[in-house]
């Protein structure tokens, strides 16, 4: 069977069939890649994934970047457990984001794979950072590409994880928290693959703009946060047992849905390491 990708017909997402994840060759994995580049996330329904196929499917697509914050599984450390149980408040990763934006070399992608679901809720929304910057004015396409805007994993997993009551921040996170120093991207990057211009901040790590004080910064920073959340740009993915989703974060924000108080959920994830970017 060949390798199936129809678009969902949203501002960003396909769904791919044809394929047994885990046991990819090479033109698949290229495949995947340029959609990957191409529609922004990448859903799968019906797949038997244990975490060795997990593993090995995210080989196939580039090297595994290990999370420096969430809690790993205890049997293979390559996989981030993202779980929440029927005592949580929090959820993990509801404000929108992207994944590793304050390394130097922000990650490729995020490949999520369903291993316990709440019986309603719990749906992952994704928003697409092409179609946030097209729909930009000429005007403000033009001040952004001359900013360069900070990222910090002290914002998020320091002054963020205060807040969380201690009982879920010491079960879902590790005790010592290795902050790196902020890094500084371009507020408008060109896709490595694409080669499309993409929208490059998000509320969860973007923190001011180069040279420009906190303060400064927040009007125009909440207005493009406001701007790329906006419902046009985005998809709503409702997960299934045998449900995996592979986004791609260089152009994409995602956001957990906190929408299943008192119910388990488990999802197991990896994150692919990626490059340095240019505007």
């Amino acid at each position: 069977m060949g390798i199936d990708i129809e678009p969902t017909g949203a501002a960003l997402g396909a769904f791919v069939s044809g394929l047994e994840l885990g046991k990819l060759d090479a033109d698949a994995s290229d495949t995947l890649i340029e959609a990957l580049g191409e529609h922004g996330v990448l859903f799968f329904r019906d797949q038997d994934v244990p975490p060795e196929a997990h593993i090995a499917f995210a080989e196939s697509l580039g090297e595994i970047d290990v999370n420096a914050f969430f809690s790993p599984n205890e049997m293979y450390p390559q996989i981030a457990e993202v779980r929440t149980r029927p005592e949580n408040t929090y959820v993990i990763g509801e404000a929108w984001h992207t994944d590793h934006s304050y390394e130097e070399a922000p990650a490729l992608g995020s490949i999520l794979v369903a291993r316990q679901l709440p019986s309603r809720g719990g749906d992952t929304a994704f928003s697409s950072m092409y179609a946030a910057y097209d729909a930009l004015s000429d005007g403000m396409k033009e001040t952004l590409r001359g900013l360069r805007a900070v990222h910090s994993s002290y914002e998020a997993f320091g002054v963020g994880l205060s807040k969380m009551p201690e009982a879920e921040r010491t079960e879902r996170f590790k005790d010592e928290y290795p902050f790196g120093p902020d890094v500084v991207h371009p507020v408008v990057i060109s896709h490595p693959v694409s080669g499309r211009p993409v929208l490059y901040v998000n509320r969860s790590f973007t923190t001011r703009f180069e040279g420009w004080t906190e303060r400064e910064s927040r009007p125009l920073l909440e207005y493009l946060f406001e701007h790329g959340s906006s419902v046009e740009f985005t998809y709503r993915f409702s997960w299934e047992p045998g449900s995996v989703a592979i986004w791609d974060n260089r152009c994409t924000w995602h956001k957990a849905l906190n929408d299943y108080r008192g119910e388990t959920r488990l999802m197991h994830r990896i994150t692919l390491k990626g490059c340095p970017i240019a505007a």
